[in-house]
């Protein structure tokens, strides 16, 4: 009687300038394997389906728990983080690709740099400088305090952006996560001191208005963000912006 196994097809790239391959790679079967598992086994013994020995697959991961987002990639064509994807949820053979939105470093690992690069635009943070005692902080309604905890769990993952059909590699949108975060921060009481600054930023080019509203960005979200309502209401809050900056000349 056979064992069962795992058939996975991994789309490969030795550096950032080389050229794209596959390799079919099969292992043995375990109960709950998720892709990141399958990954680690391939790791151990880089030997491809037809018994070449091969270099270990390259890819990004840390916590296994989906709260740091960095091993999303695209599995069986569609964006989701590698170690909540278990393969008996899975097609095989299970088809990895790394994320095409973003410039491939090697193989399934790629830089999301551009991404932390809009939150500092955006200065997605509270400033505090700690020079001097402040006191309790402000008095937050638990409506706001509710929003902004789930704003609050967006992982830069890149799963919103690797769906959204006006980001791409050669543009400069922001795109869902980035205006997400400006509602984050300016909802909290301190941090909307810098709320005019945030709306300037994201009413500049790549902006809320390069927006297209095709609103895949929430389907793929694997923290279930309500992204859309983050770019309607930045939407509403740059357009008052827009009307006080006229009337401030």
């Amino acid at each position: 009687m056979s064992k069962k196994t795992v058939k996975l097809k991994i789309k490969r790239r030795d550096k950032p300038d080389s050229k794209e391959y596959w390799q079919e790679f099969t292992i043995p079967y375990k109960e709950r394997l998720n892709v990141i598992a399958c990954l680690q086994d391939i790791q151990r013994n880089p030997t491809t389906q037809s018994g070449e020995s091969v270099n270990p697959v390259t890819w990004d991961c840390n916590c296994l728990e989906e709260v740091c987002g960095s091993c999303t990639m695209l599995i069986n064509g569609k964006v989701k983080q590698a170690c909540t994807a278990l393969i008996d949820s899975l097609e095989q053979p299970i088809i990895l690709e790394p994320m095409s939105k973003f410039p491939v470093i090697r193989d399934l690992q790629v830089d999301r740099s551009r991404m932390f690069e809009n939150l500092k635009k955006v200065k997605a943070w509270v400033e505090i400088d700690g020079t001097h005692d402040i006191g309790e902080g402000p008095i937050m309604s638990d409506k706001v305090r509710a929003q902004r905890y789930t704003l609050s769990e967006c992982m830069s993952c890149g799963c919103c952006l690797e769906a959204c059909p006006q980001f791409s590699l050669t543009n400069n949108f922001m795109g869902a996560a980035t205006f997400s975060q400006v509602r984050l921060f300016n909802l909290h009481p301190s941090g909307s001191m810098l709320k005019e600054d945030r709306l300037e930023a994201v009413m500049g080019e790549g902006g809320i208005t390069d927006c297209g509203n095709a609103q895949v960005c929430v389907e793929v979200c694997p923290k279930s963000i309500p992204l859309t309502e983050s770019i309607a209401d930045i939407g509403r809050q740059t357009t008052l912006q827009t009307i006080k900056n006229i009337f401030m000349k």
